[in-house]
């Protein structure tokens, strides 16, 4: 008897640390050839978009991440910008799904996929031909209210931070307001902006340039982006830097409207409260948050390897390559997507 109780015990220690092992070991499964991916979530599925040569492509999930759909082509555009942090955007809406995309001649078309599955090219979100070459853009929703954000040429062709409004799940799009313009001339050059939206809250985040340095600011509109107060610089440190480092961070905020931001300062990877000490994480780049039941999940790039920091601090490999993206599938889950090897990696990672 007490050796039957012994063998029972030691299945039981097995089958915790096959669980444990499997929690800290998630499954990486490809869903399709390209690069650039952003990702997105409603009640009924997990949305992927991304781009190969010329084409947006997107894939969609039914299963909380288990399984993706096989890609489908939402549009062919001559040189699409597919690389390089400068990739289709995503986001849900009550009327489905809406993408955005950035061609190398400065133009960013609108595109929406409503209930029945349909893709319908929608017209084009910025209202000045060709203003944003460098393709850097973000997008973010909430219900039927769309904000998309960009680096824009407009004003004596250097770049600064415009961005639109949609009210109708992204079939039409408001004029473009100019959201900041830096008094040193730009912003930085090739820098990625961030976009989060929580009902009539827009919190724009960008890597700006004043006084030679290339800190993180963010900048608040309070009634859907008809309006913006003033930008604030994100964290008390600075980074004077001749070049442009090529890594915009990530902005994230919750049901309660707390916002909270990650990113680059020289090799190290910060989080900060907007007013607030920033805390450093780690060492890296290209890093990203995303906030799951009130607490904070990262993602970065660590030597050619993408980590995730889930919360408690718990860091994890989930393998090589670059350009991760996070989104929250549950309480309990987030999904990883990223780029490797000219396909887009995905794995669901238990917190």
């Amino acid at each position: 008897m007490k050796a039957s109780l012994l063998f029972l015990f030691a299945i039981t220690l097995g089958l915790t640390a096959c669980k444990n092992s499997d929690k800290n070991n998630p499954t990486t499964e490809i869903i399709g050839e390209g690069g650039v991916p952003d990702v997105a979530k409603d009640d009924k599925a997990i949305h992927i978009t991304y781009g190969k040569g010329d084409s947006i492509l997107y894939s969609f999930s039914s299963d909380n991440g288990n399984s993706f759909s096989k890609p489908e082509v939402v549009d062919t555009v001559a040189k699409l910008f597919s690389f390089a942090m400068r990739g289709p955007q995503i986001t849900s809406t009550a009327d489905g799904i809406c993408i955005i995309a950035a061609t190398q001649q400065g133009d960013l078309l609108s595109y929406q996929k409503d209930v029945s599955g349909r893709w319908t090219k929608t017209g084009r979100v910025n209202d000045v031909d060709t203003i944003a070459k460098e393709g850097l853009l973000a997008l973010d929703g909430d219900g039927n209210n769309l904000f998309a954000v960009w680096l824009d040429l407009r004003q004596d062709n250097l770049n600064n931070i415009y961005g639109a409004k949609s009210v109708d799940g992204g079939k039409t799009w408001a004029a473009n307001k100019m959201i900041y313009s830096s008094p040193d001339g730009h912003v930085c050059e090739c820098c990625k902006p961030s976009v989060a939206v929580q009902g009539n809250q827009v919190n724009v985040m960008f890597r700006n340039w004043l006084d030679s340095n290339r800190n993180l600011y963010l900048i608040q509109s309070f009634d859907g982006g008809n309006t913006f107060n003033g930008a604030q610089k994100l964290g008390t440190g600075n980074w004077k830097l001749a070049g442009c480092p090529m890594d915009g961070g990530g902005v994230a905020v919750n049901k309660s409207s707390v916002v909270q931001t990650v990113w680059r300062r020289e090799g190290k990877i910060y989080t900060a409260e907007p007013g607030k000490q920033e805390i450093e994480l780690g060492e890296g780049k290209s890093c990203t948050i995303e906030m799951v039941n009130g607490k904070n999940v990262y993602a970065w790039v660590e030597k050619g390897e993408v980590i995730v920091v889930k919360p408690g601090g718990i860091k994890m490999n989930v393998g090589k390559g670059s350009l991760p993206a996070l989104k929250a599938i549950n309480n309990e889950e987030v999904l990883c997507v990223w780029q490797k090897d000219k396909e887009i990696h995905q794995s669901v990672i238990e917190l």
